[in-house]
């Protein structure tokens, strides 16, 4: 859920899609139209938790669709409850058996 304010000060509060994560914002798809550099609240549901945040871009697809990037004004809260990697870490690879098996 997303909470913030529009151009007129109207509170709002919007139900919202992560389409991407990682431990310093998201990328979220939601309806309410925000501007760059908007304060919004979001609230993760799973885990009751909340986090300030900063929209950092908005981007329109075709389909009209609108994505939000936003960027987490506190840097040490673990607001997805989710590991990430460290920066500069090497990336995980999968190894595949090779053997064919009919």
């Amino acid at each position: 859920t997303v909470h913030g304010q529009d151009e007129n000060g109207d509170k709002f509060r919007v139900k919202a899609k992560s389409q991407s994560v990682n431990r310093h914002g998201a990328l979220i798809q939601m309806d309410e139209p925000v501007v760059v550099g908007q304060m919004l609240i979001l609230v993760n549901e799973t885990g009751d938790r909340t986090v300030e945040s900063r929209v950092v871009s908005v981007k329109r697809d075709r389909d009209s669709t609108t994505y939000v990037g936003v960027e987490f004004i506190s840097s040490d809260s673990n607001f997805w409850h989710m590991s990430f990697p460290l920066p500069g870490a090497k990336p995980l690879r999968r190894t595949f058996d090779t053997k064919a098996s009919a």
